[in-house]
């Protein structure tokens, strides 16, 4: 199996890439036994903001492997003494770190670590608001898996706060890439963010949005990293851009409807629609099957 050393971006990826990934992370989700492929491998995951649902995923998925997982808490590094991020990464790899998992809030601070780690492998695990790669394979994958591989003309709706979501932008790039028409549903304050090379139709109107999909991809709010310039009420969004019952009955009986997660329930999405969708909890399952899976393609 051909060895991927560094996972920064989706342009960066070849189609072969792509493929041995996502029928790697069908296998391990039909079968979550590893036979610790990664023995004697060591992972360090570094994140620089909060995570649950990503840095879980790695964790359970390094140590799933048989890798030795070491998380950093940057709270309690030598970071808190005045040490560089620089001087931080440069001791990992002097440490015999195999590979390095790394989400930051700053966009372009993934190159920054590629520069510091020399030959140790690199994943990127969200960066800024510039790309989230692990969590588009996760959802290209899940798509794949309920409604098959070929998803050219399948029409995809990304509703929510494109501005800020990293989530959105690596999605756009990997789905369209196989040919899949991504529609945008998001508040005129947000849409002239939207990159109109990986975009079939932009619009204003939940109801819509998705009256043709056949996946319905909702983003949270990211409340953290607005600016008064960009923002919009909680009130005013979940009025007109909640995923409820009622505005769901317009779309196809069988849409999939899929969430990054954390959700923000009665803003983006409501309970009974949460509640209802299988497909959200495949997609975190899947989550950990596909970080098993390019963990795997990187290391084993």
């Amino acid at each position: 199996m051909k060895k991927l050393n560094k996972l920064l971006r989706i342009q960066s990826l070849s189609d072969i890439d792509i493929e041995n990934i996502v029928t790697l992370a069908h296998r391990y989700l039909q079968d979550s036994s590893a036979n610790n492929v990664l023995q004697g491998r060591v992972i360090a995951n570094l994140f620089f903001e909060n995570s649950t649902r990503t840095l879980l995923a790695f964790e359970i998925a390094e140590k799933s492997l048989g890798a030795v997982s070491v998380t950093l808490n940057v709270e309690t590094s030598s970071m808190k003494k005045g040490e560089s991020v620089s001087d931080t990464l440069s001791t990992l790899s002097a440490m015999g770190v195999d590979l390095v998992v790394v989400r930051s809030g700053f966009s372009g601070f993934i190159d920054e670590v590629v520069e510091r780690v020399g030959d140790c492998c690199v994943i990127n695990a969200g960066d800024g608001n510039h790309e989230h790669p692990t969590q588009a394979l996760t959802d290209y994958a899940t798509i794949c898996y309920l409604k098959g591989k070929d998803i050219e003309g399948l029409n995809v709706t990304i509703c929510g706060d494109i501005f800020h979501s990293r989530v959105a932008r690596s999605n756009m790039r990997l789905l369209s890439r196989y040919g899949a028409n991504i529609n945008v549903v998001t508040p005129p304050c947000w849409s002239a963010s939207v990159p109109s090379s990986n975009v079939t139709k932009i619009t204003h109107s939940l109801e819509e949005g998705i009256k043709d999909a056949d996946v319905i991809m909702l983003l949270r709010i990211q409340k953290e990293r607005m600016s008064g310039a960009s923002f919009i009420s909680a009130n005013e969004y979940s009025r007109h851009y909640m995923l409820d019952k009622a505005k769901l009955s317009i779309a196809k009986d069988d849409v999939i409807i899929m969430h990054p997660g954390p959700m923000n329930r009665g803003i983006e999405i409501s309970d009974e629609v949460a509640d209802a969708s299988s497909s959200i909890l495949l997609q975190v399952k899947m989550g950990v099957a596909v970080r098993k899976a390019i963990l795997h393609y990187m290391l084993g």
